[in-house]
């Protein structure tokens, strides 16, 4: 899971720069969105579990990882022609990976089903969430294509095949490669879900 792990969050510190950059941030900016990005989903998921002591604090290589990461993106963000493009790769690639590594860390703890499911979106989830508020935008999770539905169904996949014994490193692939398809094509397709909206009226 740590090579899977690195990537994630070099992924999603590269996504949150990009959004600092949308909104015209300093580079202490960046380095917090970048930060707060790759880092804030598993900080929830481990206060909510009750996981301590929080896996990045006793890894400082990953801050700096994630802040390098954050300021390279601001070094070579002159020589992407298409940003927004890549921001939805980075993205996709984070929250895929994130939902996996929720679902084993809460698997390892001996979590029933639902609570590892729940872990696995949580850490897949918050951390843009996080980003998307600090940015003052609507989260992406809550008003475009399948989003969380693609890391509940990451989760599933992954709890599924783990079910059905089959080895963690190829159910990791099987299920990263899926999920990143999935995600992919909902971009692609423009894929959500049923919309509601409600209009109070009092006449």
């Amino acid at each position: 899971m740590t090579g899977i792990y690195l990537v994630a969050i070099t992924a999603e510190a590269m996504s949150g720069a990009l959004a600092a950059g949308r909104r015209n941030m300093d580079i202490f900016g960046v380095a917090v969105i970048a930060f707060v990005t790759a880092l804030g989903g598993g900080t929830i998921r481990d206060v909510m579990l009750g996981r301590f002591p929080i896996g990045w604090t006793q890894h400082p290589e990953y801050v700096y990882l994630v802040i390098g990461a954050g300021l390279l993106t601001t070094a070579i963000a002159f020589l992407m022609h298409n940003l927004k493009r890549l921001f939805l790769l980075l993205d996709a690639m984070g929250l895929v990976a994130f939902s996996l590594i929720g679902c084993g860390v809460a698997l390892g703890m001996g979590y029933p089903t639902v609570v590892v499911i729940m872990s696995g979106m949580i850490t897949g989830i918050c951390g843009g969430i996080l980003r998307d508020v600090l940015c003052n935008q609507v989260p992406v999770v809550f008003r475009r294509e399948l989003y969380a539905s693609v890391s509940l169904a990451t989760c599933a996949l992954f709890l599924g095949l783990h079910h059905l014994g089959l080895g963690t490193n190829l159910n990791t692939a099987i299920s990263f490669a899926a999920g990143l398809a999935l995600r992919l094509l909902a971009i692609r397709g423009a894929w959500r879900l049923p919309v509601f909206s409600y209009r109070q009226r009092w006449d």
